[in-house]
């Protein structure tokens, strides 16, 4: 962990067909930015040289936004990040799943302190798990004592195509004991969310790809967003490519990260989107037009991560620095580190890297880099 606030998630494997490449930063761009970003663009800078092959952010407030790039979004080319530019989400996508078991909770289908039990009857049991004990806040907020899991290196049976049913993921990551009791202090695991999407898919009748889209994706008309189906491993186009790499001093050596059937992620880490659909998602959301006033109260209360980092459900706080709070979400998956906060004034910002390191991830720089962004020309 590099910092003491902060966690690192979903590890990379590289491909092994892949060369390596040697490649030096290329110069920043200003991109479709208007106005006087400098201390943005130095943050920017330092984000994608301790990051990938490219860094961009797009940010900006509710009389306009910008977009800034720096680095190139493919590799041995001169290839600005935009803001319409598709990439894997990862742990974004769990304020998407979220959302829809807060819009569950408001038409009565589901109670946010009642038992896992209730809704997926035996599911999770055993191994020193009782899912009368466990509720769908104490799932939604990572306080549900369920162990870490990391999907990307799990051992489920997957379906001939390479897909993998969730419920083999969920028993999988079930195997490891809790690590405290429910209730307890924030423990980060991809299987609550794992566990939520089996809860979404009992509770609709429908896949949870297809949830998400019915119930977020396509009534915010968020074209540039997709929860790819069990078995889709495309990207679509304009999309910005991920690495893996390794910095030795100013130099850094990358490869394509491998093939891999997002379902393994499911509905803790499968979207893909982009800049713009992001801040349009998470400000719809901030502003209760995807669930409830009530139910984004909920939503906001949190338990602390350390620092300026507090999780409610399904959402990080961050506390700017310039006074005030941010609403959103990060992720970590392989060729990707990305985050998306909102303000409840309208400001945004959403940055992405293509590359995530599993040592020394740039967290503080990115932090500084979002901070920048939502604090510019404010006392």
């Amino acid at each position: 962990m590099k910092m003491q606030w902060r966690r690192t998630k979903l590890p990379f494997v590289v491909g092994t067909v892949c060369a390596a490449v040697l490649a030096l930063a290329a110069p920043a761009q200003a991109g479709t930015a208007d106005g006087d970003h400098a201390g943005t663009l130095a943050a920017l800078k330092a984000f994608q040289s301790a990051g990938g092959p490219g860094a961009g952010i797009h940010a900006g407030d509710r009389a306009g936004s910008w977009t800034l790039s720096t680095g190139t979004g493919t590799i041995n080319t001169n290839t600005p990040l935009r803001s319409t530019d598709h990439y894997r989400i990862g742990s974004q996508t769990k304020s998407f799943t979220a959302a829809v078991v807060l819009q569950l909770v408001d038409e009565g289908k589901v109670a946010l302190d009642a038992p896992i039990e209730r809704y997926l009857p035996g599911v999770v049991d055993g191994n020193g798990y009782d899912g009368n004990t466990i509720t769908v806040r104490q799932l939604l907020q990572h306080t549900s004592g369920v162990a870490t899991y990391e999907p990307l290196f799990t051992s489920a049976p997957a379906n001939p195509d390479g897909s993998y049913p969730i419920e083999a993921l969920v028993r999988e990551a079930l195997k490891k004991a809790p690590v405290s009791a429910p209730g307890g202090p924030f423990t980060y695991s991809n299987a609550n969310y794992l566990i939520l999407g089996m809860l979404v898919e009992k509770t609709t009748g429908m896949p949870v790809y297809k949830a998400v889209t019915s119930r977020i994706i396509a009534p915010l008309g968020l074209t540039g967003t997709t929860f790819p189906r069990p078995g889709d491993r495309s990207l679509p186009a304009p999309a910005v490519r991920g690495y893996h790499g390794v910095r030795v001093g100013p130099l850094f050596f990358w490869t394509d990260v491998i093939s891999y059937d997002p379902s393994v992620f499911n509905s803790a880490g499968a979207v893909i989107s982009t800049q713009e659909d992001l801040t349009s998602f998470y400000q719809a959301l901030a502003a209760g037009k995807v669930v409830s006033q009530a139910t984004l109260g909920e939503m906001e209360k949190t338990v602390p991560v350390g620092g300026p980092l507090a999780y409610g459900l399904g959402l990080i706080r961050y506390d700017l620095s310039c006074g005030g709070v941010a609403w959103g979400h990060d992720g970590a998956i392989p060729g990707y580190y990305t985050e998306t906060l909102v303000t409840a004034d309208g400001r945004h910002a959403a940055v992405v890297t293509n590359a995530h390191l599993t040592t020394n991830p740039p967290t503080a720089q990115m932090y500084k880099l979002l901070d920048s962004a939502l604090c510019e020309n404010r006392s």
